[in-house]
């Protein structure tokens, strides 16, 4: 098995009667289907803004959301703040998380958001190879938790939630979702993430400019590729950054 354990996962579990229809009213993603598989969503601020991402999936007596550890506890505070007089109850657990490629263990389920992603798997123990995930993440621009998620910065649907299966327009109201469905009756984005090929060494946070304007940043970058957050009308031919060159094909 291709797969390793991952100590930066937290999985809380969210019991009560209320669970269900609790989560459904908060989260950016419909959860009203049978248990069965992940679901990717976040949270959003009342302004449309991204607070926190993560997985969701459901057994038979609780909700289970696989978020990063050191976003939990806020997690779980913002959640208590929404519920009132829900009968919802949030507790964070001791299941491990695994994730991998190829063969798929016994009770494993496909990371939602793309395939090359492999699978994730919940209370076992993974081998632990040497998986590049970010160069996987570089190559097929999925954002990450504190990277190109910026808490209270980022807007969801500017870094892709809707390709990566992490947002759904038909299932009713959530935290932020009015901002979030006029973004997505726009024309066109002029903000986002994007691959761009680096013309030498640089690093993750050096800003983009061309013709002396800022038109973006690095943000993961893997070997001689990076996910940048550009302005698509700003950016081009000449872009540098950190002195090197940086080439972004639209």
């Amino acid at each position: 098995m291709q797969g390793e354990r991952t100590d930066e996962r937290t999985v809380l579990k969210v019991t009560g009667a209320d669970r269900q229809k609790f989560l459904q009213d908060t989260v950016t993603n419909d959860l009203s289907g049978d248990a069965g598989g992940l679901v990717y969503a976040a949270i959003l601020s009342p302004q449309g803004k991204y607070l926190f991402d993560f997985f969701v999936f459901k057994t038979p007596d609780a909700i289970l959301i696989d978020i990063k550890s050191d976003c939990a506890a806020a997690f779980a505070q913002r959640m208590n703040m929404y519920k009132l007089r829900a009968d919802v109850k949030i507790e964070a657990t001791n299941m491990a998380v695994s994730r991998g490629l190829r063969e798929v263990p016994e009770g494993a389920m496909p990371d939602p958001r793309h395939a090359a992603l492999g699978w994730r798997a919940y209370g076992g123990e993974g081998s632990t190879p040497e998986i590049d995930w970010d160069a996987i993440r570089v190559a097929h621009v999925i954002p990450e938790t504190g990277i190109e998620l910026i808490a209270n910065e980022t807007y969801i649907l500017e870094v892709g939630f809707e390709r990566l299966n992490g947002v759904d327009f038909r299932k009713g109201c959530y935290v932020g979702q009015e901002v979030t469905a006029r973004m997505k009756h726009k024309t066109e984005l002029r903000k986002g993430l994007a691959q761009v090929v680096l013309g030498g060494s640089a690093v993750s946070g050096a800003e983009i400019t061309r013709d002396g304007k800022t038109v973006g940043r690095l943000h993961t970058v893997s070997g001689d590729k990076a996910i940048a957050y550009l302005r698509f009308d700003r950016a081009g031919e000449g872009m540098q950054a950190g002195g090197v060159s940086v080439d972004w094909r639209s």
